[in-house]
């Protein structure tokens, strides 16, 4: 259904000092080009990557901030925002601006005609010379922008047509691109986006009744205390949404959610040769927790990031 994952976002302050935080404790690629701001959308947002081509790795890592300023671009973006923070509460470290979905323009095209066939609440951005293309965001209305979870079952969803993204023509090849040239240690993708709900069925019920978007798989993961709903995407090497529910109050995601609520969890990136990553790691002072074998990644190792080293948030690492 949905082409991509565009990015794996978090909103927060000082962005710019978040991407060179990221650069140096992880590794992840920054470019002065990748960075977006406007004056007609007051916003700061970075879009790294894990490896330079969007081939190999399209989801990028995002963060970014809005400013309190006027914003001519989109005027009830402001509230939309306020409602979504507050949706998410006001103390949770990871917060998102929307998980943003892009689909192919025809198939974008389709997907708003059955928003207004269905009758389901949707608002979409105006065109402007910065942005000439179409955005839309589930769950509000121009006449009231505040954020509603009836639609998305609360995972925040903003969509958007790829033609905008410029991608390369191979990220849609039926043959996935594989990194050239790959060492040992180097990451090769983002390959998945935790998101955590309180109640998975409700949320997976209202993406299928409301959008036609299915799980590819459902799974309880009991080493790790929850069912996780796997969300697909037709670009293979496009990140994964994963939607989980904790199964034991006192597993990590369940004291996460029981202590933040809802909302963004984890960032996992791909990596050749995972010890060798560690050893990188290492090497930048970054502390970790090695899980020899983790459920959540069939019985393989995973690198679990401490989030003190990240202003709160959540990244691991897999081989792939």
């Amino acid at each position: 259904m949905f082409e991509l994952l565009l990015s794996a976002d978090m909103m927060l302050e000082d962005p710019d000092g978040m991407a060179d935080l990221l650069e140096s404790k992880l590794g992840i690629y920054k470019h002065a080009n990748w960075r977006q701001a406007f004056d007609n959308h007051p916003y700061i947002a970075h879009f790294l990557r894990v490896h330079k081509s969007l081939a190999v790795s399209p989801t990028r890592v995002e963060p970014q901030w809005h400013l309190d300023r006027p914003n001519p671009g989109d005027p009830m973006f402001h509230d939309f925002l306020e409602s979504l923070k507050a949706h998410q509460g006001p103390h949770r470290p990871m917060i998102t601006h929307s998980i943003v979905l892009a689909m192919h323009g025809k198939k974008f095209d389709a997907f708003v005609d059955k928003l207004v066939r269905r009758k389901l609440p949707f608002r979409m951005a105006q065109r402007t010379p910065e942005m000439p293309f179409d955005r839309l965001w589930l769950g509000a209305t121009p006449e009231d922008p505040r954020y509603t979870p009836v639609v998305d079952g609360g995972m925040c969803i903003e969509v958007m047509p790829t033609e905008p993204l410029q991608m390369p023509a191979e990220t849609y090849a039926q043959t996935p691109a594989q990194p050239r040239d790959s060492k040992p240690g180097d990451m090769v993708r983002v390959t998945a986006r935790g998101f955590l709900v309180r109640d998975l069925e409700h949320t997976l019920r209202c993406l299928s009744t409301n959008l036609d978007w299915e799980a590819s798989a459902v799974d309880n993961i009991e080493g790790e205390g929850y069912r996780r709903a796997v969300m697909p995407f037709t670009v293979a090497n496009s990140a994964a949404l994963h939607i989980i529910e904790p199964t034991k109050w006192d597993s990590d995601a369940g004291l996460y959610i029981n202590n933040w609520g809802p909302g963004l969890y984890y960032i996992r990136i791909g990596v050749n040769d995972l010890a060798a990553k560690a050893e990188d790691l290492k090497q930048r002072n970054v502390k970790f927790t090695w899980v020899e074998k983790s459920d959540a990644t069939a019985g393989k190792a995973l690198i679990k990031v401490d989030s003190s080293e990240l202003r709160g948030q959540l990244f691991e690492f897999e081989e792939v």
